[in-house]
């Protein structure tokens, strides 16, 4: 049962069996404290008819109203409350408004519009209330009562105090009520959060909030968008997974597939499915940049996830992984068809189309290390990112044979060499990027590489003072040849 239903059945049932009740004993009270007036004289004798009216009201409009409480439970109940207000107007106009019960009767009334929680309604019901009085008014006119027997106070009193126990009763009831159900649906909102977190794992995070968030419905349709497709895997990784554990070889895959998915996010791509050490990114769907601006964030993930690849060699070389792992990749832009495709009960959020076959075909043609892109592709980034021709290539799938252009760097390289430092040699690996670091990390690791300068300056210094020394000693040979022992 979701939440809305729970509080829809508790609205048609509980509230009106509440009011019902407070609706009788209010009532109750006006038949009271006019059988007491007549007893005591104070009431004529046809007065009775005003309180049998107020003794058989509350049973007759509850199943009066039960159709429309039914359908608009909300509404009736205002409806009712109103009405309420009405005839206790009514009725203290009738009994020519005795200061003392009519305030008894103001204190009743004005809690039960309190309990409605809106100023507007308890606005409303006591014009309500004043438009009784004046109907009765215009009606009946208006005799100066007399004084109000204490008995008959004494009996109105009485039954004005029990109602107010009981609304207030019936007030603590409501809240007890409320509050179990807010416990009981913030746990199961708390369940079903925590679950459609786990859920979310399976599919792209922005496919994921697409749905939660209502824009997008779970049915099997499809549409085209221009995307950029991208396609990557390891080069000779099969070979490696033959070498490994199968412990270790799950470390370094995932541990790999975490890292490329954390680049992929970071520049807004969807990521479409991993298949063994392949990963298929695209951009364009469910959110867009503009095609041009989708082609430059794929590229730009392409080039970071290959400088990203030094660094977890040298992880991996740390765990004693010695292979020389590189990755190369493919990217293809065009139309596609995105989609759902399945069935009704298992469906697959992905893209199908030329371009998503050329896209891996790209990636295969690519040496490792390479990023080979498509002419449109190229056409989109040619002004931000630096490419060479790598002529046509023959494709499976593909009559005519295809441009193929290699991404290698920004052209703006200039102010990225200021940010970025990346140097590998025997013996040596650096890697730095002043932009993911802050200001104490990087004052730490200049002091960290003036360190290793020194030591490279004082090991450089000790090697040339034995190189001249060695000079020196040649030279003095030269200069002074050594006898051969024969006059």
């Amino acid at each position: 049962m979701s939440s809305s239903q729970a509080q829809t059945q508790f609205h048609e049932t509980t509230l009106p069996k509440q009011d019902y009740v407070a609706r009788i004993f209010g009532y109750a009270v006006a038949a009271l404290s006019v059988y007491t007036g007549i007893h005591y004289g104070y009431f004529p004798e046809s007065s009775d008819s005003i309180a049998l009216f107020a003794l058989l009201y509350p049973h007759l409009v509850y199943f009066a109203s039960g159709p429309f409480r039914r359908r608009k439970a909300y509404t009736t109940r205002q409806f009712l409350i109103h009405g309420d207000a009405l005839f206790c107007g009514i009725f203290l106009g009738l009994i020519n408004f005795p200061i003392e019960i009519v305030v008894l009767f103001i204190i009743m009334i004005n809690t039960s519009f309190i309990v409605v929680g809106s100023i507007t309604a308890w606005a409303f019901c006591i014009i309500s209330l004043i438009s009784g009085a004046g109907a009765a008014y215009l009606l009946t006119g208006y005799i100066p009562p007399a004084p109000v027997p204490y008995e008959v106070f004494v009996a109105t009193a009485a039954g004005v105090g029990f109602h107010l126990a009981l609304t207030a009763h019936n007030s603590y009831r409501q809240a007890r009520d409320l509050m179990r159900l807010k416990m009981k649906f913030q746990g199961q909102v708390e369940r079903f959060q925590a679950l459609s977190h786990q859920v979310s794992k399976y599919v792209a995070p922005q496919i994921w909030e697409s749905i939660f968030s209502g824009r997008r419905q779970v049915r099997l349709e499809t549409q085209r968008k221009k995307l950029v497709v991208f396609f990557s895997d390891i080069v000779g990784f099969s070979a490696l997974s033959e070498q490994m554990e199968a412990e270790s070889f799950t470390d370094l895959l995932n541990t790999y597939l975490t890292d490329m998915s954390h680049i992929a996010l970071k520049y807004g791509g969807t990521i479409d499915k991993f298949i063994g050490d392949g990963i298929m990114i695209f951009f364009g769907d469910p959110k867009t940049k503009g095609t041009k601006r989708d082609a430059l964030a794929c590229v730009s993930m392409a080039i970071e996830m290959r400088n990203h690849m030094e660094v977890l060699r040298q992880r991996w070389a740390d765990q004693g992984i010695s292979a020389p792992l590189q990755i190369r990749m493919g990217i293809s832009t065009g139309y596609c068809t995105v989609g759902n495709f399945g069935t009704e009960s298992r469906m697959d959020y992905t893209i199908i189309g030329k371009e998503v076959n050329l896209a891996s075909r790209l990636e295969t043609e690519a040496t490792p290390g390479e990023i080979l892109v498509s002419q449109d592709t190229y056409t989109l980034i040619r002004d931000k990112i630096d490419c060479r021709s790598r002529g046509k290539a023959i494709v499976k799938g593909f009559r005519d044979p295809i441009p193929t252009f290699e991404v290698r760097d920004y052209r703006n390289q200039e102010n990225i060499d200021e940010q970025k430092v990346i140097q590998e040699g025997e013996g040596f690996s650096l890697r730095l990027d002043r932009d993911q670091m802050t200001d104490t990390e990087r004052l730490r690791v200049a002091e960290t590489l003036e360190k290793a300068a020194r030591r490279l300056r004082i090991s450089d210094d000790s090697d040339n003072s034995a190189l001249t020394d060695a000079a020196d000693e040649n030279s003095t040979l030269r200069k002074f040849p050594l006898s051969s022992g024969m006059d």
